[in-house]
């Protein structure tokens, strides 16, 4: 016959059931105080539109990200892929600080390597390795909402890549989840502007990082390999044979990435005009 477990064992199986549950009960509850998170989105290049719920409760809703990689799909070859769930998040809190409720006009998303090879064969400043080729990138406007603003906002979270083009017909904006990076460079004066402490990894045109440029690697965790590269990079003067400078360029530095969008976003396509002000809004 087994023989039962002794009392203090039983008192210490009851407190770790009741730690696990504790804790259990508390991530549910972290979940549902995040609640649900809703894009809104207008593919100008197929005219389709719809709205997202890609989270419920904090947590990503399956179901939704398939809809999503679908309508992101590369619109000239209809092909799909897994997008980036966080650039849906990054977009979402951009999109909450702006106080619209217009629909997210994409311009691009998702491009295949087939259709990136075509377009990098008619344009230099299409980049070999594009974060839309990985699903991590999204080209959009907001009717009513300056791009500039976007931009800053987008700036300020320092979370991935922002590109900025007001030159374009439509004055689109590109965000991604790949490295901190912004183009075209602002100088010192505009990054202050926008973060008075310096504390940006965004480098300035002039190719040095602003005073609290450690602080910011730190407070936004960056990966801790690239932070030591890059102390290591500074002790030395340079990286692998190169200056400072040239290095903090290649790893937040960005360029110009997704230069064809701002010729394609001038062409219509499937009948489908791309316009800055258009006449009837999405419902």
């Amino acid at each position: 016959m087994a023989s039962r477990p002794s009392a203090g064992l039983r008192a210490r199986i009851a407190v770790g059931t009741l730690c696990v549950l504790i804790l259990a009960s508390l991530s549910g509850y972290a979940a549902a105080r995040e609640g649900d998170r809703t894009i809104k989105l207008y593919y100008t290049h197929t005219g389709e539109k719809g709205e997202f719920t890609f989270k419920r409760n904090g947590r990503y809703d399956r179901a939704e990200l398939e809809r999503l990689n679908r309508f992101l799909r590369d619109w000239r070859r209809g092909e799909p892929t897994r997008m980036d769930p966080q650039l849906f998040d990054l977009i979402w809190s951009v999109y909450q600080r702006l106080g619209t409720n217009q629909y997210i006009h994409v311009v691009s998303a998702y491009r295949s390597p087939a259709t990136n090879s075509m377009l990098r064969s008619r344009s230099r400043g299409v980049a070999k390795n594009s974060q839309h080729t990985q699903g991590r990138a999204m080209d959009f406007f907001i009717p009513g909402v300056p791009s500039s603003r976007i931009r800053e906002l987008a700036l300020r979270m320092q979370v991935g890549g922002v590109g900025y083009y007001p030159s374009s017909a439509s004055k689109f904006v590109h965000l991604d989840t790949g490295s901190v990076r912004h183009w075209p460079r602002m100088t010192r004066q505009q990054l202050l502007a926008l973060f008075p402490t310096g504390e940006t990894m965004y480098i300035p045109s002039d190719g040095k990082p602003l005073p609290g440029f450690e602080r910011a690697l730190a407070k936004y965790g960056k990966s801790k390999s690239t932070a030591l590269a890059y102390l290591d990079a500074k002790a030395s003067g340079g990286s692998s044979g190169g200056t400072l400078a040239g290095w903090l360029g290649r790893v937040f530095g960005g360029g110009a990435d997704e230069e064809e969008d701002t010729e394609i976003s001038r062409q219509p396509t499937r009948g489908v005009p791309v316009r800055t002000a258009p006449t009837e809004e999405p419902r």
